[in-house]
């Protein structure tokens, strides 16, 4: 009886069950599009946010590098003495980059930190190379390109790379980033945020060997080929391979074995990051509180925290999304809600003689009340229904259309300079320089948003049907014989 009851009113009143579940598809709809959105964002900002510390990297640990004594500049000095005048010489200055160094035994310590699942170091070095022909004096060279001549006439200056010339003196300046990567973990890291395209990767056996792989853009300028040998402070690295990042800017200029990374820096069992994966993605502020609290004296950063230096049209649609979008879904939810049940309502009071009459024949309130919410439960459902179709609808057209959002990374999230400021604590971004990608928004749909949309239907039904159970329970048998007078 309950069932043909309610298909027969379901028949007769298809217009008003349509107004209903109009306003409760309207709703549903809104909130799919925006999590989709939102997790759409979500994904580009990770996207962004791999570029600099690579796949797989929850969270880094580093220890910021110490101030400067007092005297001191914190710049390094190079000084040329050339015995001929005109005698060609360079000189090699390798710095540990952007922070100060960690024991290697840190990464054990953190890999035995409860909730981390891998932990890798790395070590981020930045190198000065300075060549040319000196004469007749000394000369010294600072970190900004500056050179200062003792011993003579006049004076020059120049830039962290190219040529300087006066002052008695014509020489190159040139500033790149060297990473050195531990090759029995090369799943987790800087390097993953590129992809060998000629040549090959790292073997796991070649821990201390003499070889290199260049970031594309580096190759290129430096017209480097595969075999081809670069020298670092005097040592030969034989070229096995060149990497080209997923997108924006390389982590490094050249990736080189760990250990012998640490051999040119001369700091030996030393690095400067520990690249931190978590075994659960939902627990790493957690998991980043207890590394604080067992390893003093380190920063642990996550993508979280890198996400406040990101700027540009991503960050804006992001925080439009999370903030307007959200409160405008939970508005327009509130009100299909708060309108479906005064429609429900308001059909109820129409159908006084109705209710009255069953009332009259025999039908208990309850009753009554339940073929009420019966049928509001079907309009939400079928409101729901339409509101999940609109809602992929537009999630589908926003994916197509996929509109370009960019994303800059402004110099807070850099540690140093050139090399050294990935921000999480490796190499890879440039102070001076924020970082821009562009990147193609889509508007993923989740099963969890699909089960959401369902449960908001179910409410919206139920809520409309409460109002309607509440104003016919207040019916009588009178109220029919009141409204036939």
């Amino acid at each position: 009886m309950f069932f043909t009851y309610l298909r027969r009113e379901l028949r007769r009143r298809r217009k008003a069950a349509l107004v209903v579940a109009s306003g409760l598809a309207l709703g549903i709809a809104l909130v799919i599009v925006v999590n989709s959105v939102s997790s759409g964002m979500n994904q580009a900002q990770d996207k962004v946010l791999q570029s600099l510390y690579g796949l797989g990297t929850d969270m880094t640990v580093t220890k910021a590098a110490e101030a400067p004594k007092s005297g001191e500049t914190g710049r390094p000095r190079f000084e040329f003495g050339a015995k001929d005048d005109g005698e060609e010489q360079s000189s090699d200055r390798v710095m540990v980059q952007g922070f100060q160094t960690l024991a290697s035994s840190t990464v054990a310590k953190v890999a035995g930190q409860k909730g981390v699942a891998d932990s890798v170091g790395g070590l981020s070095l930045q190198v000065m190379k300075v060549s040319g022909e000196f004469k007749r004096g000394q000369f010294k060279q600072d970190q900004s390109g500056g050179a200062t001549r003792q011993g003579g006439p006049g004076g020059s200056s120049g830039q962290p790379q190219g040529r300087v010339e006066g002052g008695g003196a014509s020489f190159d300046v040139n500033s790149y980033s060297v990473y050195g990567t531990d090759v029995a973990k090369q799943g987790l890291g800087p390097l993953t945020s590129s992809k060998v395209t000629k040549g090959r990767t790292f073997k796991t056996s070649e821990t201390d060997a003499k070889v290199a792989v260049a970031d594309t853009s580096y190759a290129k300028e430096k017209k480097l080929a595969l075999g081809d040998t670069v020298k670092i402070k005097g040592v030969k690295y034989k070229l096995i391979g060149i990497a080209t990042p997923d997108s924006g800017d390389a982590a490094a200029n050249l990736y080189v074995p760990l250990k012998q990374a640490q051999t040119l820096a001369g700091a030996k069992n030393k690095i400067t990051t520990v690249y931190v994966k978590a075994t659960d993605s939902q627990q790493i502020s957690t998991v980043k509180s207890t590394i604080q609290k067992n390893i003093s004296g380190t920063t642990v950063t996550t993508s979280a925290d890198l996400a406040d230096t990101v700027s540009g049209s991503l960050s804006t649609a992001s925080d439009l999304a999370a903030n307007v979008g959200k409160w405008l879904s939970i508005a327009v939810l509130v009100a299909a809600f708060l309108v479906a049940g005064l429609l429900t309502s308001s059909a109820v009071s129409r159908r006084v003689r109705e209710f009255g009459t069953l009332k009259a024949l025999g039908w208990k309130s309850g009753r009554v009340t339940r073929q009420v919410v019966g049928e509001a439960v079907v309009n939400g459902l079928v409101g729901g229904a339409l509101g999940i179709a609109v809602g992929l609808a537009g999630a589908y057209a926003v994916t197509a259309i996929s509109p370009t959002l960019t994303a800059e990374l402004g110099s807070g999230a850099g540690g140093g300079a050139r090399g050294g400021g990935m921000g999480m604590g490796g190499p890879g971004m440039r102070q001076s320089a924020g970082k821009t990608l562009d990147i193609a928004l889509s508007a993923p749909v989740s099963a969890t948003t699909i089960t959401l949309a369902v449960g908001l239907a179910v409410a919206g039904g139920l809520i409309a049907g409460a109002f309607g159970g509440w104003r016919a329970s207040r019916l009588r048998p009178a109220d029919a014989l009141r409204r036939v007078e």
